[in-house]
């Protein structure tokens, strides 16, 4: 996963500066037909059931993964091709932390359930 511009400004600001970071202390998952880049956009997943769901991360080393299944409600109707995911801190609008393209796109139809299996979401930083 990359990490967006805005999480890059939270940690120069925590590490460097007086201001005040808050600390999220639930994060969001949410699937993007058209991934964003650093600076955000793309275009979020879209369509009868979807909401972002909320999960959480373990951390060793440089790495941070979900800790149990992140499982999504099933389709009440198309919701696209899925070609990336990402992280925010709150269920609707809120910050993008991280994004990163599926290795493998999932089309999402009605009546289908995305499940993100535990570990399977990955955050490493180099």
């Amino acid at each position: 996963m990359s990490m967006s511009d805005a999480f890059e400004t939270i940690t120069l600001q925590w590490l460097f500066t007086a201001s005040a970071v808050t600390r999220p202390t639930v994060w969001y998952l949410a699937l993007y037909t058209v991934a964003p880049t650093d600076a955000g956009g793309g275009t979020e997943c879209s369509g009868t059931s979807y909401a972002r769901q909320s999960f959480t991360l373990s951390v060793s080393g440089d790495t941070a993964t979900n800790t149990a299944n992140v499982e999504y409600p099933t389709a009440g109707g198309a919701w696209g091709t899925i070609v990336a995911v990402g992280v925010f801190t709150a269920a609707t609008a809120g910050t993008l932390i991280a994004s990163g393209n599926l290795t493998v796109s999932k089309t999402i139809a009605s009546g289908d359930v995305l499940r993100v299996p535990t570990s399977s979401l990955t955050i490493t930083l180099d």
